[in-house]
């Protein structure tokens, strides 16, 4: 019992100063820490630590779920959601497929980034959209079969100062 308390703080250890180290790169991928991912998988296992010997806290059940990496350790990845709910992942439940979740009720999407520009539809609250291009306050998103512009505020998936082509 006492070797298994002494991996786990091992584990803690590594994880502490990786972060550290890293300076915003993961010490596994050497990708941006933190970044966006989205659930590949239907159903995901979250454990309070990276291994299949941690305990199971809960089960992500939404494909496409936009999540946060916020460390990695292996084949797991630390994620948390929209609420900051989460825990390890292994790396195989993870797409690079970038979404959104629409943080407003009925908000409004736009042939072009601009407020005068036609609607083109209205996204429910909490629908997952598909993230396109993004400008600096404005990304494009669909979901549905529809497709527009949204402010990039109103999105949570997709960092403030991030530009994708």
């Amino acid at each position: 019992m006492a070797i298994r308390h002494l991996a786990a703080a091992a584990v803690s250890l590594a994880l502490a100063g990786a972060a550290c180290a890293a300076e915003s790169r993961g010490p596994v991928t050497n990708l941006p820490l933190p970044r966006y991912v989205s659930m590949k998988a239907a159903k995901g296992n979250v454990r309070r630590g990276p291994s299949l010997t941690h305990k199971i806290d809960w089960v992500f059940k939404r494909r496409g779920m936009p999540l946060e990496i916020t460390a990695e350790y292996g084949h797991w990845r630390r994620v948390q959601d929209r609420d900051g709910a989460g825990g390890w992942v292994h790396y195989a439940l993870l797409s690079g497929v970038r979404t959104v979740l629409v943080e407003e009720d009925m908000l409004t999407v736009h042939s072009r980034p601009d407020t005068r520009a036609p609607v083109t539809a209205a996204f429910e609250l909490g629908v997952v959209a598909r993230l396109g291009e993004c400008e600096p306050a404005w990304c494009e998103i669909s979901a549905g079969g529809y497709s527009g512009w949204a402010p990039k505020k109103k999105l949570w998936g997709v960092a403030p100062d991030e530009l994708r082509e």
